[in-house]
This record gives structure tokens, sequence and C-alpha cells, in this order.
């Protein structure tokens, strides 16, 4: 039952930030510093989880073919590649390195 409850809040709670934002939208205006701020903070925050997640495993470092993987797959959305082949391409590089016996 707890396990219901949670996750009925937690659906609710979604639901009400999804539906504040365009709600919310022309009511509140930020100053333009704190516009550029925020939309850096995105990124910045973005970064460090791709990071994070792609260079660690349980609290180590992962090895050599996750973080080479995540390389490839940015170096392909940076190159505006579709999704599909970016996200392709990194779990293909990194299971041809694990192949090799990289770990």
């Amino acid at each position: 039952m707890l396990l219901v409850v949670s996750i009925a809040v937690l659906a609710v709670g979604t639901f009400a930030f999804r539906f504040a934002g365009p709600a919310l939208r022309s009511r509140i205006t930020f100053p333009p510093q704190v516009t550029k701020l925020l939309e850096t903070a995105s990124v910045v925050l973005l970064a460090a989880l791709v990071v994070t997640s792609g260079l660690m495993e349980d609290g180590v470092l992962a090895g050599v073919a996750r973080p080479t993987g995540v390389l490839v797959g940015g170096l392909l959305a940076w190159y505006k590649a579709p999704f599909a082949v970016a996200v392709v391409g990194a779990a293909g590089t990194a299971a041809v390195l694990r192949l090799f016996g990289l770990p």
C-alpha cells in the first residue's frame, strides 16, 4: 500500500510541476541575467550527470570501455547524428572494447 501511495504522490507532483511551467510562464518574468544563468546551470548540471554516470560505477572509475562509449556518443551528437545512431554508436563502441577485454 505504501508503494502505491508513494507512486501516486510522485505522479501528482510530477503533473503539478509539468502544469506549473506553461501556466506560470506568462505571469513570472526573470531578468535577462537570471535567464542566462539558469540556461547555463542546466547545461552544467546535464554535463555533470553525463560525466558522473559515464566515468563512475559503484563509486570507482568504470574502466576504459564506458567512457570511450560516452565520448563516441557525445561526438556523434555533436555532429548532429540522429539520437538512435548516437546511442547505438556509444553502446557498440563500449561492447567492442569489452569484447577485446578492456574493462
